[in-house]
């Protein structure tokens, strides 16, 4: 509609219709508008894209093969400590894929001791890990996050967690131990789907005693594990919300137990991949900014589409530095 048009309608209808074009303007442009942050930044470095696991839901997939060289990576994690960053966590892929763990060992070294971060993490699932990394690195990493997802070894055959006749659950317990051994915080992380929502991991999560248990809602990811270009078909993985708050119900008595549904996955996270860039997942996809390597900080998270609400309500911000848990090591 022309301005004049517009002109001569009736006042109300005109606003009326102002009031529209305004409403999708702002939704098309609800990403540019700048953060402001109130809270410690949390950042989550999915460096590598590689896994040696098969997981049929996973949602960051071996798109690429790229990692960014050492230094690069130093230097975009010194420019998000400098943005206010306190809480550093390393992802993939699985992580300790690059150079045998050297690589994320010496990024969780760089960022404890140079950066002097608060806590630094890191998410694996496990089958690389070595008790040589620990006597490393151990004293560099506040918590190791390990990915269980059933303690049915059928049952992680079936999701694709497994590596032939190695037992899943059997290096999950003797990593439990290193944890101990070397004062490292012990995670646990389960996506809860189709082939374990009826299972009962009470006994055995309340005898592994981690200071966490993330339990996640199977999320769907476009271009990652659902839709044409997508390298994993998560579709019949997935469960409902009340399938997900029934599991939920039966392990209501696991103090560790902190629970995320697909709503509070997708806003709660600033996740930035291996260029580090922001991925923002609100309309189901990843949709990169620039990196931070370029453009900087404030430039790049306008678009990460990061909730600092949903951030604080999924219980986002706790005691995450070792040196202020109470663990019997």
């Amino acid at each position: 509609m022309s301005l004049g048009a517009l002109c001569r309608l009736p006042l109300a209808v005109a606003r009326a219709l102002l009031a529209a074009l305004c409403g999708q303007l702002g939704a098309l442009c609800w990403n540019l508008a700048p953060l402001s942050l109130s809270l410690p930044l949390p950042g989550c470095y999915h460096f590598t894209r590689q896994c040696n696991y098969k997981c049929g839901f996973c949602f960051h997939t071996a798109k690429t093969s790229f990692v960014l060289p050492l230094e690069e990576a130093k230097r975009g994690l010194a420019m998000l400590k400098e943005a206010g960053m306190e809480k550093i966590n390393f992802s993939g892929g699985e992580p300790f894929l690059q150079d045998r763990g050297e690589f994320v060992g010496k990024l969780v070294q760089f960022c404890k001791q140079e950066l002097k971060l608060p806590s630094v993490s890191i998410v694996s699932n496990g089958s690389l890990i070595r008790e040589r990394w620990f006597k490393k690195y151990g004293e560099y990493l506040d918590i190791l996050a390990i990915s269980c997802d059933s303690f049915d070894e059928d049952v992680n055959a079936l999701i694709g967690r497994g590596q032939g006749k190695k037992s899943h659950v059997e290096n999950l317990h003797k990593l439990r131990q290193w944890c101990r051994e070397y004062a490292v915080a012990f995670k646990i992380n389960s996506v809860i789907n189709r082939f374990n929502v009826e299972e009962d991991m009470n006994e055995q999560i309340k005898a592994l005693n981690p200071m966490r248990w993330k339990v996640f809602q199977c999320l769907l990811i476009e271009g990652e594990n659902s839709g044409e270009d997508a390298l994993r078909e998560a579709e019949k993985f997935v469960i409902s919300d009340e399938d997900f708050e029934r599991f939920l119900d039966r392990h209501k008595d696991v103090s560790c137990l902190v629970p995320e549904s697909n709503q509070k996955m997708r806003d709660s996270y600033l996740i930035l991949d291996e260029y580090m860039r922001f991925l923002n997942c609100r309309n189901g996809r990843k949709e990169p900014s620039k990196s931070i390597l370029d453009v900087g900080i404030e430039a790049a998270i306008k678009f990460s589409g990061f909730d600092e609400k949903m951030f604080l309500k999924r219980g986002g911000k706790y005691v995450w530095s070792k040196a202020d848990m109470k663990l019997d090591w």
